[in-house]
């Protein structure tokens, strides 16, 4: 018993200075000569950032330095919430001159190795900007839970994660050509379901696994079937019943319409919608996360390819039904968020890599601050986490990156150039 009194004594002690420690943090003063407000879409000037432990507690013109106070000054540089990437796959990494890449992940690199590597890849969007990922499956066995835990633990380095666990989708996942003797090699890649009740208690199980949000195939492209709706409409209501959202890789009309009929939230690729379609997906509220290719991550594949080809007529084929497809959805009323579903080795850190998802976007016709609104507001708000995330403002998490140059008319060189990055409180990146 008195064994047991000390220990009790001593652990209350010892929380007791913890919470003490936390509580006489100094506060840090950012000073930011422009700040992007997010929420609005506009920059402001010389604002004020004040931070205590892991939380903005005060943002304006007129904030009180004391005369010890510690300060960041970020007087010459762009001020912005951290970016958020909604698709991500961090525990894949596939080779371009590759035919089998699924064999490498699922049959040789194993679970360990596998989540080591997403470890390392999870830092390269941290430095790059990426403050918060959506990793959306292709990732074994909730490796990406595995790897969140690590991250919110301090045990490795990396974004804030929001996961889905494996993807649920129908026979044959999406891998092609898959031997039918051979179908249990992507077991704990996928969670495959073949009626209503599969669908159901896919969402138990991913939900008790610590999932944060639910991924389907509504077609499994390569592979030709998908699911049906009704089991579409189990996976929803039964994800809502757990405030789940739901969010769905659809690369063609059907596909989309479907997924969009059976109560989707988001809607990832998408490369091939019609009007109408599109107007139903504004109607519904239903996001589109566009997940194309910029022209220079197109030239880099074609190099690692050795595509002998007419590159230019290539990519402008590609890119042209890119914009068309992005222009439609905007001006039928579609939020459009930002996701880069970069799971390719292009020779460069993947994050960075990720970050030509933005420039995508500007080639495509959007406005720089509308693409940083998609990539930070928005994107927290389909989260349900505008007030913590995507946004500088008092009560948010002190997610914050800084960059340096001209964003509004020079985007695409200045959106790289970050100088300094914060998560959580905790400096990751400071340039001078």
């Amino acid at each position: 018993m008195k064994k047991l009194l000390c220990s009790v004594f001593l652990i209350t002690m010892i929380l007791n200075l913890y919470a003490q420690s936390n509580q006489e943090k100094e506060p840090t003063f950012i000073k930011a000569g422009k700040l992007f407000d997010s929420e609005h879409g506009t920059i402001l000037v010389n604002y004020i950032i004040k931070i205590e432990n892991n939380k903005i507690t005060e943002i304006g013109k007129n904030i009180t330095i004391p005369k010890n106070g510690k300060v960041i000054d970020l007087s010459d540089y762009t001020v912005l919430p951290g970016l958020i990437d909604g698709h991500t796959h961090l525990m894949t990494l596939d080779d371009l001159n590759d035919d089998y890449p699924m064999a490498q992940k699922v049959l040789f690199e194993g679970d360990a190795l596998r989540v080591l590597r997403g470890a390392n890849r999870a830092k390269t969007w941290l430095e790059a900007g990426f403050t918060t990922v959506r990793d959306l499956g292709d990732s074994g066995p909730f490796l990406d839970v595995a790897l969140k835990r690590a991250i919110n633990e301090g045990t490795t380095v990396g974004p804030r994660m929001f996961v889905s666990g494996p993807i649920i989708t129908s026979e044959g996942g999406q891998v092609f050509g898959l031997l039918k003797s051979e179908r249990g090699v992507i077991k704990d890649e996928y969670t495959i379901i073949k009626n209503v009740d599969d669908a159901i208690n896919a969402v138990r199980i991913h939900v008790n696994y610590g999932a944060d949000l639910i991924k389907i195939c509504a077609n499994n492209s390569p592979n030709n079937t998908s699911l049906t709706i009704d089991e579409m409409k189990a996976i929803v209501k039964m994800a809502h019943r757990y405030n789940r959202k739901v969010t769905a890789h659809a690369t063609y009309d059907m596909a989309v319409w479907e997924a969009v009929n059976a109560g989707v939230d988001g809607i990832e690729h998408g490369y091939q919608i019609s009007d109408t379609t599109l107007t139903l997906m504004a109607k519904k509220g239903v996001a589109l996360i566009p997940t194309d290719i910029s022209k220079p991550l197109y030239h880099k594949a074609y190099d690692i390819l050795d595509y002998q080809g007419d590159r230019d007529a290539a990519i402008k084929s590609i890119k042209d039904n890119y914009q068309d497809r992005l222009q439609r959805a905007i001006k039928a009323g579609v939020t459009i968020l930002t996701g880069s579903d970069n799971y390719i080795d292009f020779k460069m850190p993947q994050g960075e890599a990720a970050k030509n998802i933005l420039i995508s976007y500007e080639e495509e016709g959007m406005k720089p601050f509308n693409i940083l609104q998609s990539s930070t507001y928005l994107s927290a708000k389909f989260m349900g986490k505008e007030d913590e995330l995507g946004i500088l403002k008092e009560g948010a998490y002190a997610d914050i990156i800084a960059v340096k140059g001209d964003l509004e008319h020079d985007f695409s060189n200045t959106i790289f150039n970050v100088v300094f990055v914060m998560k959580n409180g905790e400096i990751y990146v400071e340039k001078e």
